[in-house]
């Protein structure tokens, strides 16, 4: 199914971080579209180095609350999003990834030399790199799914403040010390839309070649 009604561009531009919700469950078929195209996210190598761990019960939902030190979203959203950065993906053989491009087409030969070599992995590891790495994509995960709970009519809110620790316990991955919470979002119908903060001119934020402060 596909309920998009927004442009990509209305999606950017009507998108507010939303906190309370309304007491409404969220269709099953439309929590699936969201992450359907949330995995459609950019990774790079296409490693696809992040997960997304969706939490709907009282009791998960009351753990993550807990863990963002009492935080009324995820007590009041019907799902929370909690997307894990793995930086040691990379080390497993991951053929099934290098196949299917490879059978469409969208790898050549040479491209996938460069995969099964991971050369910029052992270059990310030797810089103390893989963590941040992984994070980056989770993060552009989380970005789609905000960005799609928009066209979907939903609300959304990224959530910071919470204790890493807390949040790994709460979804069963306290034992993988390599494992990393990039961000949780909450997603449901939102109780208002809350005003535009408002951003900066651009010309503060956006410069031409080389950047100014």
């Amino acid at each position: 199914m596909s309920t998009q009604t927004l442009s990509v561009a209305e999606a950017i531009r009507t998108r507010r971080t939303v906190r309370h919700y309304r007491p409404e469950p969220l269709d099953p078929a439309l929590l699936d579209e969201l992450l359907d195209l949330a995995v459609q996210a950019p990774s790079a190598w296409n490693m696809q180095d992040r997960s997304i761990v969706v939490v709907t019960s009282d009791e998960g939902r009351k753990a993550l609350s807990e863990a963002a030190f009492g935080q009324p979203q995820p007590l009041e959203a019907p799902a929370v999003l909690v997307f894990v950065a793995d930086p040691a993906a990379w080390a497993a053989a991951n053929a099934d990834i290098a196949e299917q491009a490879s059978a469409s087409g969208a790898w050549n030969a040479e491209f996938r030399a460069m995969f099964d070599s991971r050369a910029e992995y052992h270059a990310l590891r030797e810089r103390g790199l893989l963590r941040e790495n992984a994070v980056k994509n989770a993060m552009i995960a989380a970005t789609y799914v905000m960005l799609a709970a928009t066209g979907l009519g939903l609300a959304s809110a990224p959530m910071n403040g919470w204790d890493a620790e807390l949040v790994k316990h709460a979804i069963g991955i306290d034992a993988d010390a390599d494992l990393a919470i990039a961000v949780m979002v909450t997603v449901g119908h939102g109780v208002a839309v809350p005003p535009h903060p408002g951003r900066r001119p651009r010309e503060l934020t956006v410069f031409a070649e080389r950047y100014l402060n």
